[in-house]
């Protein structure tokens, strides 16, 4: 076993800058497994060559792998405990960290003063990854696909037995983008018209999970890439954003369809400020029945009204004025869903469209944005 001895006696030997590595080290922590069954899903996997150092972290699900810069005097990986070491490298002083591996998968780290050796594992036990696609790679502009995943990323289900809920629903046409997300009680839906997506002919249909879509927004706000390289194969999503490579295992199962979902006719608008609105729900959601966290919005000439009530806290109303002149109309609303939706527009004033108290209602921005967005919210009974 001459090669396993070789490996065993440290074949890896780098210099790296601390604030590179920090900054890598930080953009992997929402992929290392906190409370893992496999112990080899802790750590990262370090691989030396050329000039750069590659980082990889996996929960199985999902994987991210970045690199940075570094002096590699020797070519080599080792596997490092990856939350110790973020940890630990966060508390170094701003200068070289040499990092060496050495027998029985210990890992030797230097810095200045400092010098610790860490407990590594076997390389051999860590999860290889899939290879990134040669063909069928789409590229989508890394500031629409951030916007798209603010818009809807909220909206997806937390209960795990909704499987298909638990991921966001991505429409790639020729000539634009759509994301859509729902938890049953709501639905975000969200178009990018105008843009060109080369190879794509008919529509291109993916599922992306919930921690894919949470990992894709930290990743597109910290980077200033303009694109993001997408492409899958039977069971896996890549998404190339920079040096950094993302795959996710693919959601399968049926989407709803939420074509029969998107209201026809609700011809009852109320253009309102934005937020005036969040503000006036806010103030009165503080005494909304805990439990259904319910707001009755009452639509009058000239205003709306906005009212909770609970035996516990007592009742609160508040009123805002609008250019509204249709029929009286009252309708209940869960008031976390209706937040929501002002937080992710982003434009100083919306619409509220009704059809009537049992129908869902519909939020957009009022002025027209780069996104063709509506959201969907089911009534509650008041």
């Amino acid at each position: 076993m001459p090669v396993e001895a070789a490996v065993a006696a440290g074949t890896m030997e780098i210099t790296v800058s601390k604030f590179e590595l920090l900054r890598e080290l930080t953009a992997t922590q929402g992929v290392v497994e906190r409370k893992t069954t496999i112990p080899i899903l802790s750590n990262y996997l370090f691989e030396a060559a050329g000039d750069r150092l590659s980082i990889t972290a996996t929960d199985l699900d999902l994987s991210l792998r970045t690199s940075c810069a570094a002096k590699v005097k020797k070519e080599g990986s080792c596997t490092i405990p990856a939350r110790k070491l973020h940890d630990y490298v966060k508390l170094l002083p701003d200068a070289d960290i040499t990092i060496k591996l050495l027998e029985n998968h210990w890992v030797s780290i230097r810095c200045g003063r400092s010098n610790t050796k860490m407990v590594g594992m076997a390389k051999s036990n860590f999860p290889s990854l899939p290879v990134f696609p040669t063909a069928g790679v789409v590229t989508i502009p890394a500031q629409v696909l951030r916007g798209l995943i603010a818009r809807t990323g909220f909206a997806i289900s937390n209960e795990e037995s909704r499987y298909t809920l638990n991921g966001a629903l991505m429409l790639l046409k020729p000539e634009s983008i759509t994301m859509v997300a729902t938890d049953g009680h709501r639905l975000a839906h969200c178009e990018r018209a105008g843009e060109k997506f080369d190879g794509i002919s008919g529509e291109m249909k993916t599922l992306v999970p919930k921690k894919a879509m949470d990992e894709l927004k930290s990743l597109l706000d910290s980077t200033d890439t303009e694109t993001v390289e997408f492409a899958k194969d039977e069971s896996t999503l890549f998404f190339r954003i920079g040096s950094r490579l993302m795959t996710s295992r693919q959601l399968t199962g049926q989407f709803p369809n939420f074509e029969a979902v998107l209201p026809k006719d609700n011809s009852k608008v109320v253009p309102l400020n934005a937020d005036d609105l969040n503000a006036a729900i806010l103030r009165v959601a503080q005494f909304a029945d805990e439990r259904s966290r319910a707001v009755r919005l009452k639509l009058e000439k000239g205003e709306v009204k906005i009212s909770a009530s609970s035996t516990e806290a007592g009742e609160s109303e508040d009123s805002l004025e609008c250019a509204y002149n249709g029929e009286p109309l009252t309708i209940g609303f869960n008031a976390a869903y209706l937040v929501d939706f002002l937080k992710a527009s982003g434009t100083a004033d919306v619409r509220l469209e009704l059809k009537d108290p049992q129908s869902a209602g519909q939020l957009r921005p009022a002025e027209g944005d780069d996104y063709k967005y509506r959201y969907i919210v089911m009534p509650m009974r008041i």
